[in-house]
Order: structure tokens, then sequence, then C-alpha cells
């Protein structure tokens, strides 16, 4: 496959706003309709899961369309059976969960990182397709998202991510580790899909090296799979406001208020307008009558 250009950010930021557009008359179908859907996102680190996950959720309601990124899990649920600690996170009626990772850590990190045996792996493979078989057919939208990208550019993001101080707390030992264990992580995804992309719910792979045109591909095929329509709504009009009773504020005095600490910013901004750090003439008299 040839490797196209990075998008247009201008194209991009277009096609994103109408696509979340959609992104909401789709909710408001869901909510309408009563219909259940699950997006699960899945793929190698840093192949750009959690920003395609923000830009479908930017405009939605947080009570309809919720993500759900689980920590690791308990002693407690260790002990109990694998997909349970997932099913208290399934949508109810009218809602949306999006799956930022989800039940298939147990056919990657797990088990290449061995926190999982052989038999518990093999055991996730024979099962994991019934479980997503009676989620379909108890009637919930099950769409699942392979965002995959190579191991030069997972190298790239993840230096980048190093020396940036607003993005390190998305580096973890074990995401590093994932770079000397790549072929292992391929082969545990490459197993994965055999057992587990089913008619009924299958794996639909974003090619995400251009972050970009992977949001824009992944959201365009998600509206594309549901057939929602568009939702009628009822023609808002603000009422007029009644006259006062008498109402008078409480004093500010009696109030803690929050510090306005966009005045000072206004004043260093002024101020840094009258300084010319060119003028040499300036620096040299200040100088000499130091």
């Amino acid at each position: 496959m040839a490797k196209l250009p990075k998008l247009d950010n201008e194209l991009y930021e277009a096609e994103l706003l109408r696509l979340q557009s959609e992104l909401v008359e789709m909710q408001e179908w869901l909510r309408t309709e009563g219909k259940r859907l699950v997006v699960v996102f899945e793929g190698r680190d840093a192949a750009g899961k959690g920003g395609a996950i923000k830009r479908i959720t930017e405009y939605l309601s947080p009570r309809i369309a919720q993500v759900v990124a689980l920590p690791a899990p308990t002693e407690r649920q260790q002990s109990q059976w694998y997909f349970q600690r997932y099913i208290q996170h399934l949508p109810s009626a009218g809602q949306i969960k999006l799956f930022d990772r989800s039940w298939y850590n147990r056919a990657g990190v797990e088990r290449v990182m061995g926190y999982c045996s052989t038999a518990e792996h093999r055991r996730f493979l024979r099962q994991c397709p019934i479980f997503e078989r009676m989620l379909i057919e108890d009637g919930i939208i099950l769409r699942k998202y392979w965002f995959s990208v190579s191991d030069k550019m997972q190298e790239k993001r993840f230096k980048s991510r190093l020396t940036d101080p607003m993005r390190q707390w998305k580096l973890s030992p074990t995401d590093l580790e994932s770079l000397t264990r790549w072929e292992d992580y391929s082969r545990a995804k490459d197993e994965m899909f055999v057992h587990t992309d089913i008619p009924e719910a299958r794996w639909n792979v974003v090619e995400s090296e251009d972050k970009k045109r992977a949001r824009i591909n992944m959201i365009a095929h998600l509206l594309a799979s549901i057939p929602y329509e568009k939702v009628e709504r009822p023609a808002l009009k603000l009422p007029k406001r009644p006259p006062s009773t008498g109402y008078q504020r409480t004093d500010r005095g009696l109030q803690s208020e929050v510090p306005d600490v966009t005045v000072g910013l206004e004043r260093k901004a002024k101020a840094a307008k009258y300084v010319d750090p060119e003028d040499d003439d300036h620096h040299d008299e200040e100088t000499h009558e130091g």
C-alpha cells in the first residue's frame, strides 16, 4: 500500500466537524430508539485510539456516550469469570459505551507479558466469540476497531511522549516493553483475529500512520455501519423572563470568589508590547545609569 501524504489540516478540520455533527444525529437516534452501542478500540500502544475517542465524544452527551477505560483488575476481580467486570459497563437503552481497550486485554498484553496462563488464554479465545454473539443476540450493536501502526511510527510517538510533560503519563514500563516485544504482540494479534474475527462482529482495521486520516476513516466507517435516521426535534423557543419580584443578590463580600488572574496576564502582555529587546540604545543607557 502506497504511503499517503499527511491529510491537509483545513480539510481534516472541516470533515471532522461534519462527521461530528453526524455523530450527534446518531446519538439522538440511539437515544430515542433505545438502542445500545458498544465500540471496542484496540491496537498497538500509541496507535491513536485515545485521540479518536476524544474526537468522537467531543460534542456528545456524557450521559449517553461514556468511555470505559478500566485499570488493572483487583485481586477479587481476578478470581471472577474473566468477562464479569466488563459486563457491568455494558450500555443501557439509549447509551453508547466506548471501550478504550476491552476484554481483548487477555489476548494481547496479558498473553504477551505472561499475566495470564496458557489455559486462561485458550479459554478466552474459545469463549470470546460466544460472549460477543450473546451481546449481539440481545440487541447490542457491537463494533470492533483495531488501530494499526508501524514499529517505526510507534517508536517515533514514544520518543515524542518521553519529552512532552503533558503526555508522559501515557507511557508505562509495559508500554515501553512493547518495543522489544513487537513480534510477540504481532503473533498474539494474528492468533486473536483467527478466533474472534467472526461474521457477526468483524474486526475493522484502521491504518493509523497518519492520525488525522485514521480518525476520519474510523468515524466515517462507524457512521456508515449504523442505520441511524435523522430525528426530528421539537422547535424550542426561549420564554420571556418574568418581571422581578424584588430579589437582591447576596453581598459579594460574603462569598469566596475565585481570584481574577486574567487581569495580571493582561498587564504582563501589555507591558511586553512596550519593551523592545532590540533597542540597544535603551539597554546601554540603563546599564550606564546602573
